[in-house]
């Protein structure tokens, strides 16, 4: 009997073993790893930071119009008041302020108006939206808002204020009295924030 032809069978037989198990390794290798890495990123997940928790208060608290910010340093709008009484007309200040809402276009909500300082009724500023990006609802008179983006000081000229005259649904007689350019506080809000 010759045994020689067994020794090949069976070499080959345990190379194949071999290699079988040798795969078999790495598979469980890579899965130990997979394991790894997904226990790596739920535990992530699960730690919420400061931040997540007060973005999460603000989304309950207000609605968001525009590009998001965060409610950390707005000033009051008598604060505001007295940063465009600084302000030279064309000059650019970024800000961040609350204010109550007197007036909103009736049309789209393009545009609002809101009070600056409650001793001055003539003290409001002019607020519209970059890029005409995003509109305000039409029914947030009295409302408080907190916007954020650019301050200036602008002459605005008879014809634009007649324009956003009957807009805000002003009678012919108001509109007629707009005889002069204007000095004008304006706003170019790059987010707002609607108190809900």
């Amino acid at each position: 009997m010759n045994y020689s032809n067994l020794s090949f069978i069976f070499s080959v037989k345990m190379s194949n073993f071999v290699s079988k198990v040798q795969i078999l390794i790495y598979m469980k290798r890579i899965n130990s790893l997979v394991v790894v890495l997904l226990l790596v990123i739920s535990c992530n997940g699960q730690n919420k930071s400061a931040s997540d928790e007060k973005v999460t208060s603000q989304q309950q608290e207000y609605s968001f119009f525009g590009d998001f910010f965060e409610l950390n340093s707005d000033i009051s709008a008598n604060e505001m008041s007295k940063i465009y009484k600084t302000i030279g007309v064309l000059d650019t200040v970024q800000a961040k302020f609350s204010a109550t809402v007197t007036d909103v276009c009736e049309i789209k909500g393009c545009w609002m108006k809101l009070k600056l300082n409650n001793n001055n009724e003539e003290d409001v500023v002019m607020v519209k939206f970059k890029d005409y990006g995003f509109f305000m609802p039409k029914d947030i008179l009295g409302k408080n808002v907190v916007v954020n983006g650019k301050a200036f000081v602008e002459q605005m000229s008879i014809k634009e204020q007649k324009h956003y005259a009957m807009d805000g649904g002003e009678s012919k007689q108001v509109i007629a009295l707009i005889t002069k350019p204007k000095k004008t506080y304006r706003f170019t809000a790059d987010g707002v924030l609607l108190k809900k």
